[in-house]
């Protein structure tokens, strides 16, 4: 049996893609400011199919997205929570709309901390890449103040006990690139756990930079500061969770 096609008035999708009230949804329609894949539309109640739609809003091109999926290459100084402290948010690097429709952060980078952060509105999505129990891991690239030595490296990987904590934490992975430069790859999320991890072997985290996700790398082309969509090879990367930088 054929699917069939989901549809909506026009008012009701600009409103649930996160433009603003319906009312103000219903004004901007009215004042021929919405073209629908391509052509211009001013009836609020005009009924469109949501697969493969795409609208402007006053020049600015949207696809429709029934869920959001995105990443960021986080900067420092930017705290992943809408309610911040000491340093913007990093929900004022998106456009309005996306924040206006919930979008979260999966887990959080430190101020400090950046590259690869994921963000979406689908909670099963969410809970899926950031719960305990998935184990997905994550690849972080650390600039020590001071050389990492094997003994080092062998003491991450066995364990190191951290205040507060009942068992010796390991990592999955870790690797030197330089004197100074591990990757480190951990499937928990705990509190400042590489910086106390490196703290353990008496040394000190100088630059933290979270480099992977499951299978999915930072792009070398996504900035410090920018987002883009998450495509469907993000997506299947994400899925497999074994990681080996």
């Amino acid at each position: 049996m054929a699917k069939v096609a989901k549809k909506n008035n026009l008012e009701r999708i600009l409103h649930n893609q996160g433009h603003g009230a319906r009312k103000l949804c219903r004004i901007m329609i009215i004042n021929e400011d919405i073209t629908v894949n391509g052509e211009m539309c001013d009836d609020p109640s005009a009924m469109f199919e949501l697969a493969g739609m795409q609208y402007t809003i006053k020049g600015d091109v949207w696809d429709y997205k029934e869920k959001s999926y995105l990443m960021m290459h986080k900067p420092s100084n930017y705290e992943c929570t809408h309610k911040t402290q000491h340093h913007p948010t990093i929900y004022s690097l998106l456009p309005h709309p996306l924040v206006e429709r919930g979008v979260q952060t999966i887990g959080r980078l430190d101020e400090d901390t950046t590259g690869l952060i994921l963000i979406s509105d689908d909670g099963q999505f969410i809970h899926k890449m950031s719960s305990p129990k998935h184990k997905v891991p994550k690849v972080y690239e650390v600039t020590c103040k001071h050389p990492v030595d094997d003994e080092q490296i062998a003491h991450i990987l066995s364990g190191v006990q951290l205040v507060d904590e009942d068992a010796p934490i390991a990592a999955l992975a870790c690797t030197r690139t330089s004197d100074n430069v591990i990757h480190m790859t951990l499937a928990e999320g705990k509190y400042h756990q590489v910086k106390r991890m490196v703290s353990a072997i008496s040394n000190r985290v100088e630059g933290l930079k979270r480099i992977k996700i499951g299978e999915l790398a930072l792009p070398e082309d996504l900035k410090v500061g920018e987002w883009r969509w998450l495509n469907d090879g993000d997506m299947a990367a994400l899925s497999n969770k074994s990681s080996n930088v």
